[in-house]
C-alpha cells in the first residue's frame, strides 16, 4: 500500500504542475490537496522537491510570481503565498560546509587557484613541511 500511495503521489503532483502550466490552477490546487491527504492516510512522507512545490497552510500549488513570491535574505529563501500569507524561511545551501570555512563559498577553479585542493597540499613527511615527495631524494 505504501508503494502504491507513493506512486499515486508522484502521479498528482505530475498533473498538478501540467495544469499549473496550463493555466488551470484550481484544479492544480485540488491535486495537491488530494496528494496531501493519501500522505496522511497512509503515513507516507512527501520527498523534498514535492514539500518545495505547495503552501503547507493553504494547498495552494505554487506558481513563481502568481502564487508565491520569493526573496532571498541573509543566506535565506523567504517564499511568501500569496493567496494566505504564510511565510516559509529556509537556508540557502551554499557551495561550502560551513561560513568559517577557509574554502566556503569559493568554486572548485578557485579553490585549485589557491592551492585549497587536498591534492596540492603536500604531506607532512617530517621535514617541517618543506614539501618534498617520498618519491624523491635530497641532494
Amino acid at each position: 500500500m505504501v508503494r502504491t500511495a507513493q506512486e499515486r503521489i508522484s502521479d498528482l503532483f505530475a498533473l498538478a504542475e501540467q495544469e499549473a502550466v496550463r493555466g488551470h490552477h484550481g484544479l492544480a490546487d485540488r491535486y495537491v490537496g488530494l496528494a496531501r491527504r493519501i500522505g496522511m492516510r497512509y503515513n507516507v512522507r512527501l520527498p523534498m522537491e514535492y514539500r518545495e512545490l505547495y503552501c503547507r497552510r493553504c494547498s495552494v500549488h505554487w506558481v513563481e510570481g502568481r502564487t508565491v513570491r520569493t526573496r532571498l535574505r541573509s543566506r535565506r529563501r523567504v517564499r511568501t503565498c500569496l493567496q494566505c500569507g504564510w511565510v516559509r524561511r529556509a537556508w540557502v545551501t551554499g557551495r561550502g560546509s560551513s561560513p568559517s570555512a577557509p574554502s566556503a563559498g569559493r568554486r572548485p577553479a578557485d579553490q585549485a587557484e589557491l592551492g585549497l585542493t587536498a591534492e596540492a597540499i603536500p604531506a607532512d613527511s617530517g621535514t617541517g613541511g618543506a614539501g618534498v615527495d617520498e618519491g624523491e631524494e635530497e641532494e
